[in-house]
C-alpha cells in the first residue's frame, strides 16, 4: 500500500468496499477530501470492523461538507460573516476548536502555517475543483500580503468568533487530512478497534499492529512511479506529506502548487515534497499535516529550522532536483529504494 500519489482515475475505479483474503483483515476505500481514503482493520469480528469503518466514512463525508473552504457550509458562512465585519459570530463547536488548534500551530510555526490566507489560495485559483490559473496580478498579491491575515487576528469565546481583520478567510485544507486521522482514530477506538491503518491520501496513522509486525507504508517518489522508501509505523504514529504534485497547474512551463508562502503570496518553488513522522498522542495527525507546510516553505536551506520550531525531529524534504534531505532520526526508520539520491548530512 502506498501513502501518496493515487490518481483520480484510480479513485473513480476503486470499489467503495473491498475485503481482503485474510478473514481477520477488513479493508474499505472511498473518495473524499479530493483524494482516496483507505482504512484497513485487523479484527476477529468482521461485522464490527465493517460497521466501524462505515461510521468513519460517514463522519468524513460530514466533515467534507461542513469544513469545505469554498462550497456552501458552516466554514463558508463564517468566512462571509468575517468579511462583512461582524463580531461574535456563532459557529460550530468543531470549527471553534479547529481555530484554537490552528492558532497554536500557527504561533509555533511563526505563521508559516497560516489557515487564514484563504483569499490568497482563492486568488491563485485553488478554490476550484480543477485549478488552472490565470496567474494573479502582482499588485493583487501584494495587496493581500500587505493585509497580513493571521490566525492571531481571531478571537474565540465559546463558539463565537470575532476577527480584527476582515481579510481573514479560513481554509483548513492545510491540515484537514491530519485532523481527519485523529477523528478516525478516535471513532475506531471507541468502537473497540485496536489495530488499523488509516490512509488519507498522503497522510496515515497506525493503530496497534498488523498481526505480528508494525503496519508498513510506502512513500512514492514525487516524480515518476517508483517507490522512494518504506516505513513501519508504531501504534499511534502519524505521517503527513505535502507535495507540489497534489494540487497544481502549469503555465508557460512553470508549475504553481497550492502551498503558498504567506510572506510573499507566491507558491513555493524548489521543493517537490515534505514528509513528517510524529509520535502518537493527542493531535498527532493534525501536527503531522500542519508541520509539513512550514517545513515545505522553509525549502532546502531552511527546512531544518522550520522542523525544529514545530518540535519535529523526523522529517524529509525532496528538492526540485529529486535529492532527498532527511533528518538522522527519520533516516534510521526508512528503507530507501536503490535509485534514491540522499544528501549527505
Amino acid at each position: 500500500m502506498t501513502v501518496q500519489g493515487v490518481s483520480l482515475a484510480s479513485a473513480l475505479l476503486a470499489a467503495l468496499v473491498f475485503t481482503q483474503a485474510r478473514a481477520a483483515e477488513y479493508g474499505a476505500s472511498s473518495y473524499v477530501f479530493g483524494t482516496i481514503v483507505r482504512i484497513t482493520v485487523l479484527d476477529a469480528d468482521t461485522a464490527r470492523a465493517q460497521a466501524a469503518v462505515g461510521h468513519v466514512f460517514r463522519e468524513f463525508d460530514r466533515m467534507h461538507r461542513e469544513l469545505h473552504a469554498w462550497k456552501s457550509g458552516d466554514l463558508v458562512d463564517l468566512n462571509r460573516a468575517i468579511a462583512r465585519g461582524e463580531r461574535n459570530i456563532p459557529t460550530t463547536a468543531e470549527i471553534a476548536a479547529l481555530i484554537r488548534q490552528a492558532q497554536r500551530l500557527a504561533a509555533q510555526s511563526d505563521d508559516l502555517f497560516n489557515p487564514a490566507i484563504g483569499r490568497l489560495v482563492a486568488l491563485w485559483s485553488f478554490h476550484r475543483d480543477r485549478p488552472g490559473g490565470p496567474v494573479p496580478r502582482a499588485e493583487d498579491i501584494r495587496r493581500l500580503v500587505a493585509s497580513n491575515p493571521r490566525m492571531s487576528d481571531l478571537r474565540v469565546q465559546g463558539d463565537a468568533v470575532t476577527s480584527e481583520n476582515p481579510v481573514v478567510q479560513l481554509d483548513f485544507g492545510g491540515y484537514a487530512k491530519g485532523y481527519s486521522l485523529d477523528r478516525a482514530a478516535e471513532l475506531l477506538r471507541a468502537e473497540g478497534i485496536s489495530n488499523a491503518l488509516i490512509n488519507v491520501g498522503g497522510n496515515a496513522m497506525a493503530l496497534g499492529r498488523h498481526g505480528g509486525r508494525p503496519w508498513r507504508v510506502g512513500l512514492d517518489s514525487p516524480r515518476g512511479d517508483h517507490l522512494l522508501a518504506t516505513l513501519e509505523l508504531s501504534d499511534g504514529e502519524a505521517i503527513g506529506t505535502s507535495g507540489d504534485y497534489r494540487r497544481y497547474y502549469e503555465i508557460g512551463g512553470k508549475r504553481y502548487s497550492h502551498i503558498i508562502d504567506p510572506r510573499t503570496g507566491y507558491p513555493i518553488a524548489g521543493v517537490e515534497s515534505v514528509t513528517v513522522l510524529v509520535s502518537g498522542g493527542e493531535g498527532a495527525g493534525a501536527l503531522s499535516d500542519a508541520a509539513s507546510k512550514p517545513i515545505f516553505i522553509g525549502g532546502a536551506t531552511g527546512w531544518k529550522q522550520a522542523a525544529a520550531r514545530m518540535g519535529v525531529s523526523r522529517a524529509m524534504l525532496v528538492d526540485s532536483d529529486g535529492v532527498v534531505h532527511v533528518t538522522p532520526e527519520l533516516r534510521s526508520r526508512l528503507r530507501f529504494g536503490d535509485s534514491v539520491r540522499v544528501a549527505a548530512q
